[in-house]
Protein backbone atom coordinates (compact mmCIF):
# COMPACT_ATOMS: atom_id res chain seq x y z
CA UNK A 1 0.00 0.00 0.00
CA UNK A 2 1.49 3.32 -1.02
CA UNK A 3 1.84 5.82 1.80
CA UNK A 4 -0.09 8.37 -0.25
CA UNK A 5 -2.96 5.96 -0.91
CA UNK A 6 -6.47 7.10 -0.18
CA UNK A 7 -7.94 3.61 -0.61
CA UNK A 8 -10.02 2.80 2.45
CA UNK A 9 -10.28 -0.96 1.78
CA UNK A 10 -8.59 -3.04 4.50
CA UNK A 11 -4.96 -3.98 3.98
CA UNK A 12 -4.97 -7.77 3.54
CA UNK A 13 -2.25 -9.13 5.82
CA UNK A 14 -1.49 -12.85 5.43
CA UNK A 15 0.40 -14.79 8.12
CA UNK A 16 1.80 -18.12 6.88
CA UNK A 17 2.44 -20.14 10.05
CA UNK A 18 4.91 -23.05 10.04
CA UNK A 19 4.56 -25.23 13.15
CA UNK A 20 7.12 -24.38 15.81
CA UNK A 21 7.08 -20.60 15.27
CA UNK A 22 7.52 -18.35 18.30
CA UNK A 23 4.37 -16.98 19.88
CA UNK A 24 6.24 -13.81 20.90
CA UNK A 25 7.12 -12.93 17.29
CA UNK A 26 3.60 -13.72 16.13
CA UNK A 27 2.05 -11.53 18.85
CA UNK A 28 4.46 -8.69 18.06
CA UNK A 29 2.95 -8.57 14.56
CA UNK A 30 -0.70 -9.32 15.28
CA UNK A 31 -1.23 -7.12 18.32
CA UNK A 32 -0.20 -3.83 16.63
CA UNK A 33 -2.58 -4.68 13.78
CA UNK A 34 -5.39 -5.35 16.24
CA UNK A 35 -4.64 -2.12 18.10
CA UNK A 36 -4.58 -0.15 14.85
CA UNK A 37 -8.07 -1.41 14.01
CA UNK A 38 -9.29 -0.63 17.52
CA UNK A 39 -7.81 2.87 17.66
CA UNK A 40 -9.04 3.74 14.17
CA UNK A 41 -12.53 2.44 14.87
CA UNK A 42 -12.36 0.71 11.49
CA UNK A 43 -10.86 -2.38 9.90
CA UNK A 44 -7.59 -0.99 8.61
CA UNK A 45 -6.05 -4.47 8.56
CA UNK A 46 -7.70 -7.72 7.50
CA UNK A 47 -5.61 -10.37 9.32
CA UNK A 48 -5.59 -13.82 7.72
CA UNK A 49 -3.97 -16.72 9.59
CA UNK A 50 -2.73 -19.45 7.27
CA UNK A 51 -1.29 -22.70 8.67
CA UNK A 52 1.30 -24.24 6.38
CA UNK A 53 -0.60 -27.53 6.84
CA UNK A 54 -3.91 -28.51 8.37
CA UNK A 55 -6.57 -26.42 10.06
CA UNK A 56 -4.43 -24.95 12.84
CA UNK A 57 -0.82 -24.15 13.65
CA UNK A 58 1.09 -24.92 16.83
CA UNK A 59 3.58 -22.48 18.31
CA UNK A 60 6.83 -23.52 19.97
CA UNK A 61 5.07 -23.12 23.34
CA UNK A 62 2.15 -25.35 22.34
CA UNK A 63 -0.45 -22.64 21.70
CA UNK A 64 -2.79 -23.42 18.82
CA UNK A 65 -3.72 -20.81 16.20
CA UNK A 66 -6.82 -21.67 14.13
CA UNK A 67 -6.82 -21.12 10.39
CA UNK A 68 -8.63 -18.25 8.74
CA UNK A 69 -8.04 -19.91 5.39
CA UNK A 70 -5.88 -22.70 3.95
CA UNK A 71 -2.48 -22.20 2.36
CA UNK A 72 -2.19 -22.12 -1.39
CA UNK A 73 -5.71 -20.98 -2.22
CA UNK A 74 -5.83 -17.20 -1.95
CA UNK A 75 -3.59 -14.75 -3.81
CA UNK A 76 -5.16 -11.39 -2.91
CA UNK A 77 -2.83 -10.33 -0.08
CA UNK A 78 -1.08 -6.99 0.08
CA UNK A 79 1.59 -8.55 2.30
CA UNK A 80 2.27 -12.11 3.38
CA UNK A 81 4.71 -12.89 6.21
CA UNK A 82 6.16 -16.36 6.78
CA UNK A 83 6.67 -17.32 10.45
CA UNK A 84 9.01 -20.20 11.33
CA UNK A 85 11.22 -21.34 14.18
CA UNK A 86 13.13 -24.48 15.11
CA UNK A 87 15.02 -25.65 12.03
CA UNK A 88 13.38 -23.86 9.09
CA UNK A 89 15.64 -25.74 6.64
CA UNK A 90 13.58 -28.83 7.39
CA UNK A 91 10.56 -27.20 5.77
CA UNK A 92 10.66 -28.28 2.14
CA UNK A 93 7.04 -28.16 1.01
CA UNK A 94 7.26 -27.72 -2.76
CA UNK A 95 3.57 -26.75 -2.97
CA UNK A 96 4.08 -23.89 -0.51
CA UNK A 97 7.24 -22.82 -2.35
CA UNK A 98 5.32 -22.76 -5.65
CA UNK A 99 2.50 -20.77 -4.04
CA UNK A 100 4.93 -18.20 -2.66
CA UNK A 101 6.47 -17.83 -6.10
CA UNK A 102 3.01 -17.30 -7.59
CA UNK A 103 2.31 -14.60 -5.02
CA UNK A 104 5.58 -12.94 -5.97
CA UNK A 105 4.62 -12.97 -9.66
CA UNK A 106 1.28 -11.36 -8.75
CA UNK A 107 3.11 -8.52 -7.02
CA UNK A 108 2.35 -9.51 -3.42
CA UNK A 109 4.90 -8.12 -0.98
CA UNK A 110 6.53 -11.04 0.86
CA UNK A 111 8.33 -11.26 4.17
CA UNK A 112 9.64 -13.57 6.82
CA UNK A 113 9.95 -13.48 10.60
CA UNK A 114 12.61 -15.28 12.69
CA UNK A 115 13.25 -18.42 10.59
CA UNK A 116 10.74 -17.35 7.93
CA UNK A 117 13.39 -15.62 5.80
CA UNK A 118 15.14 -19.00 5.45
CA UNK A 119 11.98 -20.41 3.85
CA UNK A 120 11.79 -17.48 1.44
CA UNK A 121 15.44 -18.01 0.55
CA UNK A 122 14.89 -21.74 -0.02
CA UNK A 123 11.96 -20.86 -2.28
CA UNK A 124 14.33 -18.75 -4.38
CA UNK A 125 12.74 -15.45 -3.43
CA UNK A 126 15.55 -13.46 -1.77
CA UNK A 127 18.09 -13.05 -4.59
CA UNK A 128 19.35 -9.51 -4.96
CA UNK A 129 17.54 -8.26 -1.84
CA UNK A 130 19.00 -7.21 1.46
CA UNK A 131 17.66 -9.34 4.30
CA UNK A 132 18.01 -10.34 7.92
CA UNK A 133 17.20 -13.46 9.93
CA UNK A 134 17.30 -14.58 13.56
CA UNK A 135 20.93 -14.85 14.64
CA UNK A 136 20.67 -18.60 15.31
CA UNK A 137 19.91 -19.21 11.61
CA UNK A 138 22.37 -16.69 10.13
CA UNK A 139 25.43 -18.94 9.80
CA UNK A 140 23.43 -21.78 8.29
CA UNK A 141 21.74 -19.42 5.82
CA UNK A 142 25.06 -17.95 4.67
CA UNK A 143 26.51 -21.44 4.22
CA UNK A 144 23.59 -22.69 2.14
CA UNK A 145 23.07 -19.41 0.23
CA UNK A 146 26.43 -17.56 0.11
CA UNK A 147 25.11 -15.25 -2.61
CA UNK A 148 22.52 -13.62 -0.34
CA UNK A 149 22.93 -10.21 1.32
CA UNK A 150 22.37 -11.10 5.00
CA UNK A 151 22.61 -8.21 7.48
CA UNK A 152 22.68 -8.33 11.26
CA UNK A 153 19.70 -6.01 11.65
CA UNK A 154 16.42 -6.07 13.53
CA UNK A 155 14.52 -5.88 10.27
CA UNK A 156 15.12 -4.99 6.64
CA UNK A 157 12.62 -3.50 4.21
CA UNK A 158 13.93 -3.88 0.67
CA UNK A 159 11.40 -3.07 -2.04
CA UNK A 160 8.93 -5.98 -2.11
CA UNK A 161 10.53 -7.90 0.76
CA UNK A 162 10.40 -7.48 4.55
CA UNK A 163 12.54 -9.68 6.79
CA UNK A 164 12.56 -9.55 10.58
CA UNK A 165 14.97 -11.14 13.06
CA UNK A 166 12.20 -12.31 15.41
CA UNK A 167 11.74 -11.92 19.16
CA UNK A 168 10.33 -8.44 19.81
CA UNK A 169 11.90 -6.97 16.65
CA UNK A 170 8.52 -7.19 14.85
CA UNK A 171 7.24 -4.45 17.18
CA UNK A 172 9.78 -2.05 15.69
CA UNK A 173 9.06 -3.26 12.17
CA UNK A 174 5.31 -2.84 12.66
CA UNK A 175 5.84 0.72 13.86
CA UNK A 176 7.68 1.43 10.59
CA UNK A 177 5.04 -0.34 8.52
CA UNK A 178 2.09 1.43 10.16
CA UNK A 179 3.97 4.71 9.75
CA UNK A 180 4.32 3.89 6.06
CA UNK A 181 0.58 3.26 5.78
CA UNK A 182 -0.98 5.82 8.12
CA UNK A 183 1.70 8.30 9.19
CA UNK A 184 3.92 8.71 12.27
CA UNK A 185 1.30 10.17 14.59
CA UNK A 186 -1.02 7.18 14.26
CA UNK A 187 1.90 4.73 14.45
CA UNK A 188 2.96 6.37 17.71
CA UNK A 189 -0.54 5.91 19.11
CA UNK A 190 -0.34 2.20 18.32
CA UNK A 191 3.11 1.84 19.88
CA UNK A 192 2.06 3.81 22.96
CA UNK A 193 -0.87 1.41 23.37
CA UNK A 194 1.71 -1.28 24.20
CA UNK A 195 4.05 1.09 26.08
CA UNK A 196 6.53 0.55 23.25
CA UNK A 197 8.04 4.00 23.69
CA UNK A 198 11.64 3.29 22.62
CA UNK A 199 11.32 2.58 18.91
CA UNK A 200 14.51 1.04 17.55
CA UNK A 201 15.77 1.70 14.02
CA UNK A 202 15.89 -1.16 11.53
CA UNK A 203 19.66 -1.48 11.85
CA UNK A 204 19.72 -1.87 15.64
CA UNK A 205 20.96 -3.11 17.97
CA UNK A 206 24.29 -3.43 16.15
CA UNK A 207 24.20 0.31 15.48
CA UNK A 208 23.69 3.27 17.75
CA UNK A 209 20.42 5.13 17.44
CA UNK A 210 19.92 7.78 14.78
CA UNK A 211 20.10 10.62 17.31
CA UNK A 212 23.47 9.40 18.61
CA UNK A 213 24.92 8.65 15.17
CA UNK A 214 24.12 12.06 13.72
CA UNK A 215 24.11 14.12 16.92
CA UNK A 216 20.60 15.41 16.33
CA UNK A 217 17.54 15.82 18.51
CA UNK A 218 14.93 17.03 16.02
CA UNK A 219 12.07 14.50 15.78
CA UNK A 220 11.46 15.55 12.17
CA UNK A 221 15.05 14.71 11.22
CA UNK A 222 15.09 11.45 13.17
CA UNK A 223 11.83 10.25 11.60
CA UNK A 224 12.99 11.28 8.13
CA UNK A 225 16.29 9.44 8.42
CA UNK A 226 14.56 6.36 9.80
CA UNK A 227 12.24 6.40 6.77
CA UNK A 228 15.25 6.74 4.47
CA UNK A 229 16.99 3.77 6.10
CA UNK A 230 13.84 1.70 5.63
CA UNK A 231 13.64 2.66 1.94
CA UNK A 232 17.15 2.24 0.53
CA UNK A 233 16.17 0.21 -2.55
CA UNK A 234 12.89 2.04 -3.20
CA UNK A 235 13.70 5.68 -2.42
CA UNK A 236 10.94 7.96 -1.23
CA UNK A 237 10.32 11.37 -2.73
CA UNK A 238 10.75 14.59 -0.77
CA UNK A 239 6.97 14.92 -0.49
CA UNK A 240 6.72 11.37 0.91
CA UNK A 241 9.46 12.10 3.46
CA UNK A 242 7.50 15.09 4.70
CA UNK A 243 4.65 12.72 5.61
CA UNK A 244 7.00 10.97 8.02
CA UNK A 245 8.56 14.16 9.38
CA UNK A 246 5.35 16.16 9.80
CA UNK A 247 6.95 19.18 8.11
CA UNK A 248 6.80 20.83 4.70
CA UNK A 249 9.53 20.38 2.05
CA UNK A 250 11.11 23.79 2.66
CA UNK A 251 11.23 23.33 6.42
CA UNK A 252 12.68 19.83 6.09
CA UNK A 253 15.38 21.04 3.71
CA UNK A 254 16.19 23.87 6.13
CA UNK A 255 16.55 21.42 9.03
CA UNK A 256 18.85 19.12 7.06
CA UNK A 257 20.95 22.08 5.91
CA UNK A 258 21.25 23.57 9.40
CA UNK A 259 21.92 20.34 11.32
CA UNK A 260 23.62 18.08 8.77
CA UNK A 261 25.09 20.48 6.22
CA UNK A 262 23.18 19.30 3.14
CA UNK A 263 19.72 19.25 1.66
CA UNK A 264 17.33 16.38 2.33
CA UNK A 265 17.69 14.45 -0.91
CA UNK A 266 21.46 14.98 -0.99
CA UNK A 267 21.69 13.35 2.44
CA UNK A 268 19.44 10.53 1.21
CA UNK A 269 21.64 9.89 -1.82
CA UNK A 270 24.76 9.77 0.36
CA UNK A 271 23.03 7.29 2.65
CA UNK A 272 22.22 5.01 -0.28
CA UNK A 273 25.74 5.32 -1.68
CA UNK A 274 27.18 4.42 1.72
CA UNK A 275 25.08 1.24 1.66
CA UNK A 276 26.26 0.58 -1.91
CA UNK A 277 29.89 0.92 -0.87
CA UNK A 278 29.30 -1.67 1.84
CA UNK A 279 27.75 -4.06 -0.67
CA UNK A 280 30.70 -3.62 -3.02
CA UNK A 281 33.04 -4.40 -0.13
CA UNK A 282 31.24 -7.31 1.50
CA UNK A 283 29.30 -9.09 -1.26
CA UNK A 284 30.00 -10.56 -4.71
CA UNK A 285 26.97 -8.80 -6.23
CA UNK A 286 27.41 -7.36 -9.71
CA UNK A 287 27.55 -3.60 -10.12
CA UNK A 288 24.05 -3.70 -11.62
CA UNK A 289 22.69 -5.67 -8.66
CA UNK A 290 24.28 -3.24 -6.21
CA UNK A 291 22.71 -0.36 -8.13
CA UNK A 292 19.25 -1.93 -7.95
CA UNK A 293 19.66 -2.85 -4.26
CA UNK A 294 20.36 0.80 -3.43
CA UNK A 295 17.63 2.39 -5.52
CA UNK A 296 19.42 3.47 -8.70
CA UNK A 297 17.57 2.98 -11.97
CA UNK A 298 20.64 1.84 -13.91
CA UNK A 299 24.29 0.93 -13.42
CA UNK A 300 25.27 4.05 -15.39
CA UNK A 301 23.30 6.34 -13.06
CA UNK A 302 24.77 4.54 -10.06
CA UNK A 303 28.34 4.79 -11.40
CA UNK A 304 27.97 8.53 -12.00
CA UNK A 305 26.59 9.15 -8.49
CA UNK A 306 29.25 6.93 -6.90
CA UNK A 307 32.04 8.78 -8.73
CA UNK A 308 30.63 12.13 -7.61
CA UNK A 309 30.53 10.93 -3.99
CA UNK A 310 33.81 9.01 -3.73
CA UNK A 311 35.95 10.18 -6.65
CA UNK A 312 36.20 6.77 -8.27
CA UNK A 313 33.97 4.33 -10.12
CA UNK A 314 32.33 1.36 -8.38
CA UNK A 315 34.42 -1.13 -10.35
CA UNK A 316 37.67 0.74 -9.59
CA UNK A 317 36.71 0.94 -5.91
CA UNK A 318 36.08 -2.81 -5.74
CA UNK A 319 39.27 -3.72 -7.61
CA UNK A 320 41.28 -1.56 -5.21
CA UNK A 321 40.07 -3.40 -2.09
Amino acid sequence: MDITSTNTAPFRFGLLLVDGFALMSYSAVVEPLRAANLLAGAELYDIRQIPAAGEQSETSSGALIPATEPAGRQEDYHLLLVFAGGDPNQFQDRHIFAWLRRLDRRGVRLGGVSGGPVILANAGLMQGRRMTVHWEHAAMLKESHPELIVERSLYVMDRDRITVAGGIAPLDMMHALITEHHGPDFARQVSDWYMHTDIRPSGGPQRAGIAERYHITSPALIQSIEAMENHIADPLSLDQLTLFSGTGPRQLNRLFQEKLGCRTMGFYRSLRLEKARGLLTLTPLTITDVALATGFASSAHFASAFRDEYGTSPSAYRSGL
